[in-house]
């Protein structure tokens, strides 16, 4: 199946209170940075459909739990994705779109690409990512 041109960034995260919330992060296998799900989308998925996917794929997270896009919209060079060549050479930069979804609990089953994960505050959270669009988005 063809990659659309397109990236998911999902935050999972879980209610611990009034309006308190902790966010999971991935630590990747490759990078060995902190991150959340990310993947590009197959063929005709919508943005919806690639970030349930990507989440359920990577964390074993319901396809079905709650999920809300965010307004965070950053551009990604195409040069950092392998399947770049299917797009042709008019074609620069593809969006990263971050999305949250609600976790029923703290079990993550995480896949190869991830070798640990933590549930995180906010500020916690924050200081582990790499990215100033992946620390705006959160």
């Amino acid at each position: 199946m063809a990659r659309a041109p397109f990236i998911v960034f999902v935050y999972p995260y879980v209610k611990v209170g009034d309006n308190e919330f902790e966010y999971a992060l991935l630590k990747s296998a490759d990078r060995g940075s902190w991150e959340g799900v990310a993947g590009g989308g197959e063929g005709n998925e919508t943005l919806q459909e690639a970030a349930r996917r990507e989440t359920y794929e990577e964390t074993g997270i319901r396809i079905e739990s709650p999920l809300i896009q965010l307004d965070t919209v950053a551009p990604v060079p195409v040069t950092r994705s392998r399947e770049s060549y299917l797009w042709g050479d008019d074609v620069y930069v593809i969006p990263l779109h971050y999305f949250g979804i609600l976790a029923d609990n703290r079990q993550i089953r995480l896949s190869a690409e991830h070798v640990e994960y933590m549930w995180l505050r906010y500020q916690d959270a924050r200081n582990l990512l790499k990215f100033d669009d992946d620390k705006i988005a959160l």
